[in-house]
């Protein structure tokens, strides 16, 4: 597997899912209350990670022109490794992203559908990207296995 191929298709993932979840989000922000407070989350949690996917992916061409050999072994070992550990990284921020929706449903919600509705949408976007960062590390470290 080429680290430099499966980045960039991460990062393509990464932008395309946002870019529906910002559009549900847009039609879901025109309701009220709680569906309101939902879309409103979407739109937000989207647009910071379709800036993480298009400026994650200059800074991965701008690494990958700059390397003599982008293809060595060693580079590719290294890349795939730190890729992995920011993954896994990720994957336990994720539940924590869930559980503080919980919370702010449960305490700032209390009495405001709006406010519950901004707490579930942060469940609903942890959920999302706890399912895409476990996808992209159990990849990553299936085809770590299949090269090995």
């Amino acid at each position: 597997m080429n680290i430099w191929d499966f980045q960039r298709t991460l990062n393509q993932r990464l932008l395309r899912i946002n870019i529906l979840n910002a559009l549900i989000g847009l039609a879901l922000s025109r309701r009220e209350g709680r569906i309101k407070g939902i879309g409103t989350q979407a739109i937000g949690w989207a647009i910071i990670n379709i800036a993480i996917a298009v400026i994650g992916g200059g800074f991965t061409r701008r690494r990958l022109d700059k390397l003599e050999d982008p293809n060595a072994p060693e580079i590719q070992r290294k890349e795939k490794r730190n890729l992995r550990n920011i993954l896994l990284v990720n994957c336990c921020l994720n539940p924590l992203y869930i559980l503080g929706g919980w919370r702010f449903a449960r305490s700032r919600g209390e009495g405001n559908p709006f406010m519950r509705g901004n707490g579930y949408g942060i469940m609903i976007q942890g959920a999302i990207l706890a399912c895409f960062d476990t996808f992209h590390v159990w990849q990553l470290i299936r085809k770590e296995d299949d090269n090995a």
